[in-house]
């Protein structure tokens, strides 16, 4: 994978804002669903936690869709793949939209999923493969920048939309944001053709090395102590810190800012010194969760802790799906795509866990302490990855 030296700048800055728009649509209708589940409920006459299945039902889209569609599109053009990925989106939000029943607003959940991976994963391949070695995690880090701005910007309007207007206008929204994705990558990514190399079996072939492994758990683990205290961020502000439910909505702005912060300076970070950005990283998110339970007894200093948590979280990102393409080799889009699934993981792991520790009597402060060790533990995986890296070099 070498850069276009033919790309100018302007170029390369549209094809990064194409893939973050799509970014942010796909970050916008996959958080937006939670901030409406009441609204879902009644709509489609379920109640509310079986309204959260609808929730699920997108999440496994994103882990079963990453690897397969980026193994058997591995001959695709990367282009034609991404225009495939936002058309199938496009399609998912619709018909969530029009669904008139729990049954198929959960198909069209899972549909709207399955693009998820797959277009973060090919994205961050085609983003690198258009600047130099030096700048890939940079462009990995504009190209999913249109995540953590989904949960700015996106989120609290669609949501606020749903609340006033009827849960189906906000899928309808996301899928008009889908279809100028799928213009914008029409006109602004050129030709994405695939080498004679690379095949099904060539992607696969990612599956065989032991640091696409490691790094694939350093996210699920690590990242798993995040989500245990994400998946209670309401009641957290709300018993602790002693905030109003209408204020939750800017809470989870702040959020936003953060992982938006984290995940340009991770960028900038990755590229000067990857590991050591990806294990600096995780001790920012160790200290983070360890007193974040000590922060939100109070609403200054829950602010500065949830802001806290998003940026240093995000610090992680762009190391973690640059590290992935490094180990691949020839696997890059598999690789890159798993990330997501593995997220998707860490997302059910943390939240399962939290849920332990809650269930167990033990107030809101203790999920994010589950989580620090889970953080230290992902910390561990990585330094682990980063000694079996020097051995081979020392022994090759």
């Amino acid at each position: 994978m070498t850069p276009d030296s033919s790309l100018t700048a302007r170029h390369v800055g549209l094809a990064l804002l194409a893939l973050a728009t799509g970014g942010f649509a796909i970050g916008t209708t996959e958080f937006v669903t939670m901030g409406l589940l009441p609204q879902i409920a009644d709509g489609v006459d379920i109640s509310i936690p079986t309204a959260g299945h609808i929730v699920s039902a997108y999440a496994i889209g994103v882990v079963v869709g990453a690897p397969v569609i980026a193994a058997l599109g591995a001959r695709t053009g990367r282009k034609r793949l991404l225009l495939g990925l936002m058309a199938v989106f496009v399609v998912g939000n619709i018909l969530s939209a029009v669904a008139n029943s729990y049954e198929l607003l959960m198909a069209a959940r899972f549909l709207t999923g399955l693009p998820h991976g797959a277009f973060f994963g090919i994205g961050a391949v085609v983003g690198a493969s258009m600047v130099p070695v030096n700048r890939r995690a940079w462009a990995v880090s504009m190209m999913m920048v249109g995540l953590p701005v989904a949960n700015i910007v996106g989120v609290p309007v669609t949501t606020l939309l749903g609340q006033r207007f009827g849960w189906q206008l906000p899928f309808v929204a996301v899928g008009i944001l889908g279809l100028l994705t799928l213009i914008a990558v029409w006109f602004w990514i050129g030709p994405q053709p695939v080498g004679n190399d690379v095949n099904v079996r060539s992607e696969l072939s990612a599956l065989a090395k032991p640091q696409v492994w490691m790094a694939l758990l350093v996210g699920m683990v690590g990242f798993g102590g995040m989500f245990a205290t994400y998946s209670y961020i309401t009641p957290t502000m709300t018993d602790l810190a002693g905030f109003s439910e209408a204020a939750v909505t800017i809470v989870l702005a702040v959020y936003g800012i953060g992982m938006t912060g984290g995940t340009l300076v991770g960028g900038r970070l990755a590229d000067r010194a990857l590991m050591p950005s990806l294990y600096g990283g995780l001790v920012a998110v160790t200290v983070v969760l360890a007193t974040f339970g000590w922060l939100a007894h109070s609403k200054a200093g829950a602010l500065v802790g949830v802001f806290a948590l998003g940026f240093s979280a995000s610090i992680l990102i762009p190391a973690l799906q640059t590290r992935l393409m490094d180990v691949a080799h020839e696997g890059q889009s598999l690789a890159a795509s798993l990330n997501h699934s593995t997220l998707n993981v860490a997302n059910a792991l943390g939240a399962w866990l939290g849920s332990v520790v809650l269930s167990a009597g033990y107030g809101y402060e203790w999920p994010s302490r589950v989580g620090a060790v889970l953080a230290v533990a992902g910390l561990v995986l990585a330094l682990v990855s980063g000694r079996m890296d020097r051995r081979r070099r020392s022994t090759g």
